[in-house]
């Protein structure tokens, strides 16, 4: 069976109504990276943090998979599928794919500060933590995110997909955030690449296959073209 890997960013998601960081208007634009998305914000102002996450958490619980995720998850049904993604929704999941690597941590989980493997999953009628809310350790829980200047620890796994890949699909990603971005360097001489996302994306490879449009039509041409 045919192993499609996919490469999912922030476009991905927009169809869903997930606000982007980067775009005009983005979160990016509303918070400094360092306040909301570094070790040293949380310790200076651990409160904001949480609101930011607890914010974001609650319009992604609110959230609902656009086409581009259902047909992800229909393309198991072919295919062997493994996604990784750079977003920390659970928009794929909802969709019904069931090989999915989250690069960058998960909203709807948060975990201890002395304890990282102590993880615990919330749900939207408890979608918000606080400060205070401690884990059975008694160490204050913080939101299940990569954030600047932290470890990727799934990049390992996540190259190790990569090099098994037999097509590899690039959605809604800038190609600008590494470790993610590096993933391409990883994939087997001949392998297909495919790119599917409305704007200009500048990369570097040659013989990659655009599919200029969004996340739901971009899945959409990508399964005609595979057939």
């Amino acid at each position: 069976m045919k192993h499609i890997v996919v490469l999912s960013g922030a476009g991905m998601s927009a169809e869903s109504g997930i606000s982007t960081f980067r775009d005009s208007g983005g979160l990016w634009e509303q918070h400094s990276i360092e306040d909301v998305a570094t070790p040293e914000g949380f310790r200076s102002n651990p409160q904001l943090v949480l609101d930011f996450y607890n914010a974001r958490r609650k319009a992604a619980f609110e959230a609902k998979p656009n086409q581009g995720h259902i047909g992800l998850a229909e393309m198991e049904k072919e295919y062997k599928v493994s996604i990784i993604t750079q977003n920390v929704d659970s928009l794929h999941e909802r969709a019904g794919s069931t090989n999915v690597i989250h690069l960058h941590g998960e909203l709807d989980k948060v975990r201890s500060t002395a304890d990282p493997s102590l993880i615990y999953t919330l749900n939207p009628d408890n979608a918000e933590i606080k400060v205070g809310d401690r884990c059975e350790k008694g160490s204050q829980l913080r939101p299940h995110i990569v954030w600047f200047g932290e470890a990727v620890p799934m990049i390992e796994k996540a190259i190790e997909v990569v090099q098994t890949a037999d097509v590899l699909v690039v959605i809604g990603t800038s190609l600008n955030v590494y470790p993610a971005a590096g993933l391409l360097n990883y994939i087997r001489r001949d392998t297909p690449v495919y790119l599917i996302d409305p704007n200009e994306v500048k990369v570097y490879q040659q013989d990659i296959h655009f599919i200029k449009k969004g996340a739901s039509e971009g899945v959409e041409e990508l399964r005609k073209l595979l057939r």
